[in-house]
């Protein structure tokens, strides 16, 4: 079964977090040819260990607070808080609390 992702012009629900706020909502909600938005559902504890990323990458704190490292430092993302990642810059991301975070990713693809 195919994963339905929006089209251009269609209105998309970012609510900070889910009903559920389950892990399970993590989900891609666009995937075109050089861009990809994702909403990344992290509960507290929960640690993405240091990757890379195949693009640019932002990451837009919408709930919740996560600590990232990147760039040799740490930094605090709290709503309303975002950064811009370089291509393919290492980084881990730690949640301090339930978070909810949106992704949006340029691509390199042929």
């Amino acid at each position: 079964m195919s994963i339905s992702h929006a089209a251009s012009g269609d209105l998309i629900d970012i609510s900070a977090l889910p009903e559920s706020g389950k892990a399970t909502d993590s989900m891609t909600l666009v995937r075109a040819h050089h861009i990809e938005v994702f909403r990344l559902i992290l509960p507290a504890g929960k640690v993405l260990q240091e990757h890379a990323a195949a693009g640019s990458i932002t990451i837009q704190c919408l709930a919740g607070v996560v600590e990232l490292d990147a760039h040799g430092r740490t930094q605090t993302l709290r709503p309303g808080t975002l950064v811009y990642l370089d291509d393919a810059q290492p980084h881990a991301v730690r949640a301090l609390e339930d978070a909810s975070l949106l992704i949006t990713m340029l691509l390199h693809r042929a």
